[in-house]
């Protein structure tokens, strides 16, 4: 099983999720995706196995980068969304853990932190 965690240790909520995971013996690949964003290839993977239907349902809201880069415009495209949180990583809502086993590839969103634990039933 390979288990990855878009993390912000400065996030109580990627925090909880991580300890959360490792007081069930789960040691996820750390990606501090602040230093190391994710292409646009793998946020756009991310959003499918999440089920999201838009890119603004991964995306931080109240950063003032959103608002500065006029996001809430609903004529902005998927793509030019999805180029922001590449470009600004800063938007993309945390802590994201995404789980690849013999059941498949599969992702949570860690908002509550209890959310990830699905995963691993």
């Amino acid at each position: 099983m390979k288990v990855v965690m878009w993390h912000n240790p400065r996030c109580s909520k990627s925090r909880q999720t991580l300890q959360l995971l490792q007081e069930r013996g789960i040691e996820p690949e750390i990606v501090k995706y602040l230093e190391t964003p994710p292409p646009a290839d793998e946020i756009r993977e991310v959003l499918k196995l999440l089920g999201f239907s838009s890119a603004r349902d991964l995306m931080r809201k109240k950063e003032k980068e959103y608002k500065e880069l006029g996001l809430a415009d609903e004529n902005k495209s998927e793509d030019e969304l999805i180029q922001a949180m590449v470009e600004h990583p800063r938007l993309i809502e945390r802590p994201v853990v995404i789980v690849e086993d013999g059941k498949g590839k599969r992702a949570a969103l860690g908002r509550p932190p209890e959310n990830v634990l699905a995963l691993f039933e």
